[in-house]
């Protein structure tokens, strides 16, 4: 029996017994997030949305590269609210002014799917930080996952309130073999799912934060499928390299304001 074979057996196995311990579990999918997380925010073509983000200056947002939308003047980012139609005091809609993300970004690899939005102005909201350094999140790491994204595959919309989800960190090598190395997992991507069926990440949570023991560890990038067990969510990790990219773009940014 071949690494990958065993790999995937061992994880079926262990997901089996998981599944039997919990089958009074009824939800499926996430649930609504009650603590107002200000940071967290929407990424919204023509006031719908399309992404997550996370605020992590009073001017730059962190997402995903592959959410890049155009003309910049129909995207507009959504904040300091956990529903997106019943907005309350304190909710800002922001415009931007630029992307930035690597210049080796692939769609296609998924590698280097990062990228900083500038608003057009400051906000009067409290940014989330992220690690100065990368933290080290081993398999079995329990993390939680956020996001608008489409709760149900067979209505395609966005859910109005903010969703959480608990997942767990997959082994690297278990994750390319359940990807077949396409794309393959590199040391800056994180996998992660949850030992249920039909529990996971869908369209619109691309960008949104993965929180393990609170902090900002990965982006959602993307995965085949909503709530696979064979397809768990690939995330950009945030790596060394990662972490140095978005320091250079902050600091070249302030650089060319400062007089």
């Amino acid at each position: 029996m071949d690494v990958c074979r065993k790999l995937v057996v061992f994880q079926l196995l262990f997901t089996f017994f998981k599944v039997a311990a919990c089958s009074d579990v009824s939800i499926i999918g996430g649930k609504k997030v009650k603590k107002q997380a200000p940071w967290m925010v929407s990424i919204q073509k023509d006031q719908r949305h399309t992404c997550g983000g996370i605020l992590i200056q009073d001017q730059w947002v962190l997402t995903a590269a592959h959410c890049k939308s155009e003309p910049k003047e129909s995207v507009t980012v959504l904040m300091g609210t956990l529903s997106l139609k019943k907005l309350k005091h304190g909710a800002q809609r922001v415009g931007i002014l630029s992307y930035e993300h690597p210049k080796k970004f692939s769609l296609k690899t998924k590698q280097d799917d990062i990228m900083l939005i500038k608003l057009n102005k400051k906000v009067k909201v409290k940014p989330k930080k992220i690690p100065i350094k990368e933290q080290d999140v081993p398999p079995g790491t329990k993390c939680v996952v956020t996001g608008w994204g489409i709760t149900d595959s067979k209505v395609m919309k966005p859910s109005d309130n903010l969703q959480m989800l608990e997942v767990s960190v997959i082994d690297r090598d278990l994750c390319n073999c359940y990807y077949n190395h396409d794309p393959l997992i590199t040391k800056d991507m994180l996998c992660a799912g949850n030992k249920l069926e039909k529990r996971g990440v869908c369209l619109g949570d691309s960008g949104g934060p993965l929180e393990c023991k609170k902090n900002i560890v990965g982006l959602v990038s993307g995965s085949r499928g909503c709530g696979d067990l064979k397809k768990p969510t690939v995330y950009t990790f945030l790596s060394t390299s990662h972490i140095l990219w978005i320091n250079s773009i902050l600091k070249k940014q302030f650089n060319s304001t400062t007089f």
